[in-house]
């Protein structure tokens, strides 16, 4: 264990055996956050992790490497397996509405305990996502910079630097600003890809492309590749939705969230689904579906960029770098955001200083744990800079070991899923456990194909990855004497935001049920 995680290990250990006295009690109101995030502001965080602008213009060269010209088939299986993902989601967010997602989605469903473990492994995603998405800002910044013809911009942690103060800055004022900032930021970038698209189909469907390609409908075809290496490769498809599941934490901050955070989900998941199946159709038959073209998809460092400069001009592939950098910033945005409201929702039941339970008296922003995210993206970033490591690797490394934490996070959520189907609590048919089981069996595929064959030092990361999954795990094995108080907590959560309606008594290590889908709407905050 390296020496920072062991010192989270035990600071975490004194403050679960300590905890505050409160627990089980109600919040202060000061306290609490506001509900007032329409839909479209909770699915702007989702789409803001996500990042579709910088997942179209890398991804799709890592897919063209494996599968050729079958990437749009690919990303269009990736999109079934993120569904399968993302129901057991939908399903629990019909009920609980927390601002811990994972860790109350399980809490609630499968017991405290795993409601900690998942919570735990998913903050290890969000604050590694933080960190990649800083060093991302520094990358693009950096090339943008370069493109105007300014090319000394000095190191690269300098501008992470400046983008972490700023996203802290930003996210600790009125949430809905936040959720605008990225609606802008993505928005503009979207519509880059989409006018980008929209002309290469256009040149390409009129014989005008720069090496005469033709309309080619066989992308989605599987080009001569086999089953396995079509389904191998929609592990990359798949991680392009990393991060879907981020309006989730913005559970006790959205009006009717019983209805908006599944909407936002759904939405989330579908929407980009489409963009990302017909950008990446335009990028194969841009490129060409010869192996000139596929070559050259393949070498790519930013296809988005490269067919810019090619089928509009120069002038476009700077906007698109410019939304890139953009993208990257806003990625950093709403990674901090669901990184704070997690340790939010943790240190209020009693993990870590009680500090970080606390919000803004204005703008109700859950500023202490705000900060700190912030801190340690920038410490994580510093770190790998002063071993001499570049942004772009950066960039990668913090991505993948997000990722593995994310994938454990996922399937604990799907257990939950099953847990609570099986219950009968939320009146599920029982015939639908085969979706999360499914879901669990695919994501159990990808972490297999991220942890296994890789060289160093990627082949480090899954035991990264897996020291603070287990970290997480021990600390509630070794205080056992937890559980049923983180248990009062939910139950005192969910009560609040149904009216204070009563919830069944559930066993020592089972968080209560989720509320049923009839009650009240809520009118206040969970606590």
């Amino acid at each position: 264990m390296t020496p920072y995680l062991e010192w989270i290990f035990h600071v975490s250990v004194r403050a679960v055996r300590s905890g505050p006295a409160h627990q089980g009690a109600s919040v202060p109101a000061e306290d609490r956050p506001r509900r007032k995030l329409r839909l479209w502001e909770a699915w702007a965080l989702s789409v803001g992790m996500m990042g579709p602008t910088l997942a179209m213009g890398l991804n799709g060269a890592g897919v063209a490497g494996t599968v050729g010209t079958a990437v749009p088939l690919v990303f269009l299986l990736g999109l079934f397996g993120v569904a399968l993902v993302g129901y057991g989601f939908w399903r629990l967010t019909r009920h609980i509405s927390h601002a811990g997602s994972v860790y109350a989605l399980a809490g609630s469903t499968i017991g405290p305990r795993a409601g900690f473990f998942g919570g735990f492994a998913l903050l290890g995603t969000y604050l590694a996502f933080l960190a990649c998405t800083l060093a991302a800002t520094g990358v693009f910044v950096r090339a943008f910079l370069a493109a105007l013809g300014v090319h000394d911009s000095g190191p690269w942690i300098v501008i992470s630097l400046i983008a972490a103060v700023g996203v802290t800055v930003l996210n600790s004022r009125d949430t809905r600003i936040t959720a605008r900032a990225l609606l802008l930021i993505e928005g503009i970038g979207i519509l880059a890809m989409l006018v980008l698209s929209a002309v290469v189909m256009v040149r390409v469907g009129t014989g005008s492309a720069p090496r005469g390609q033709g309309f080619d409908l066989s992308p989605f075809t599987t080009g001569g590749h086999s089953t396995s290496a079509i389904v191998t490769a929609t592990v990359f498809a798949f991680l392009s939705w990393a991060g879907f599941e981020a309006c989730t934490s913005l559970g006790e901050e959205t009006a009717d969230p019983k209805r908006n955070i599944p909407r936002a989900l759904v939405g989330s998941i579908v929407l980009t689904g489409i963009l990302y199946v017909g950008v990446m159709f335009a990028e194969t038959i841009g490129f060409g579906t010869d192996d000139r073209g596929i070559a050259a998809f393949t070498s790519a460092e930013s296809a988005l960029s490269t067919l810019a400069g090619q089928y509009i001009g120069t002038w476009f592939a700077l906007v698109i770098a410019f939304t890139a950098a953009a993208a990257a910033f806003a990625g950093a945005l709403s990674s901090s955001a669901a990184a704070a409201r997690l340790c939010f929702a943790l240190a209020r039941d009693g993990f870590g200083p009680r500090r970080l339970a606390r919000t803004h008296p204005r703008t109700h922003a859950p500023v202490p744990a705000l900060r700190s995210t912030g801190v340690i993206g920038v410490l994580l970033c510093a770190a790998v800079w002063v071993a001499g490591t570049n942004a772009f690797d950066t960039y990668y490394w913090f991505a993948t070991i997000g990722v593995l934490c994310l994938l454990v996070a996922y399937a604990v959520a799907g257990a939950g899923v099953i847990a609570f189907t099986l219950s009968g609590r939320g009146g599920i048919p029982r015939w639908e456990v085969v979706v999360p089981v499914a879901a669990i069996a695919y994501l159990v595929f990808v972490f297999t194909q991220q942890s296994t064959g890789q060289e160093a030092p990627y082949s480090y990361f899954p035991w990264i990855a897996g020291a603070w999954c287990l970290a997480g795990a021990a600390i509630v094995v070794l205080a056992p004497e937890r559980a049923q108080r983180i248990g009062d907590s939910l139950r005192a959560e969910q009560a609040d935001a149904v009216g204070a309606d009563p919830v069944p008594p559930a066993p020592a290590d089972h968080a209560p049920g989720a509320p049923s889908p009839h009650s009240a709407q809520p009118t206040g905050l969970s606590s």
